[in-house]
């Protein structure tokens, strides 16, 4: 199972484009993903869920989410081959069809650079950025400078010569965020759009801020149907 997952990322990864594949002048509606997970009766399950903001006025267009089995084992560097089924079908519910996808995890910042931001994008076909809360080591020695503090100093990650991705800080005294390219954006746009998807209200990027917040209310639901 690994090595055709290892396959596949490879065969993707020649086809990631780190460069902006849309005009940002006409972006209207940006997705947050996120996925959240409990087991029951040895089972593993996750729930799906998609918010969908207005970017001018971050106003909530659409809610959408999706719970299933997990039939994928965890494998550190292939947590997409889990996820992506159930985001697929979550995205198929969208009555909305967003301009941009940020998913609540990495693009770019992974060991061949196809983390479910990145992954997801293929079977989406739209521009995605990846937005991690807590630092990915990619080869599990190289750690990230603190960014300034100061709302919009970031540093960028740099691993063998290559920039993987960059912390970020949004807000003045709060914890950096990992910015890291899905695909079909460049990394500055990533970090620029970041900024402007980040209300006073949290130092994480709406969208997934509020996608987060739906994959507890989600999950406590399908839990309460199961009776776990």
């Amino acid at each position: 199972m690994q090595e055709e997952f290892l396959k596949k990322q490879n065969e993707l990864g020649n086809r990631i484009n780190t460069a902006d594949n849309f005009d940002i002048a006409s972006l209207k509606l940006v997705a947050g993903v996120d996925l959240a997970y409990w087991k029951h009766n040895d089972d593993e399950y996750a729930v799906c869920c998609i918010v969908v903001i207005d970017f001018a006025t971050h106003e909530v267009v659409e809610k959408k989410n999706f719970s299933g089995k997990i039939d994928v084992p965890y494998m550190p560097g292939f947590l997409a081959f889990r996820e992506l089924p159930l985001i697929l079908k979550t995205v198929e519910m969208l009555e909305n069809v967003p301009d941009l996808y940020v998913f609540d995890g990495n693009g770019y910042l992974h060991p061949r650079h196809m983390g479910i931001a990145t992954h997801a994008s293929f079977y989406i076909n739209k521009p995605t950025i990846g937005i991690a809360k807590t630092y990915f080591r990619v080869d599990k020695i190289t750690d990230y400078t603190e960014p300034e503090n100061e709302a919009g100093s970031f540093t960028d990650i740099v691993i063998g010569g290559e920039t993987y991705g960059r912390a970020l800080r949004t807000h003045k005294n709060v914890k950096p965020v990992f910015i890291s390219v899905g695909n079909n954006i460049s990394l500055d746009t990533a970090c620029e759009l970041a900024m402007k998807l980040t209300d006073k209200e949290s130092h994480i990027p709406l969208p997934t801020r509020l996608a987060d917040l739906e994959t507890h209310i989600a999950r406590e639901a399908e839990k309460n149907i199961m009776g776990v």
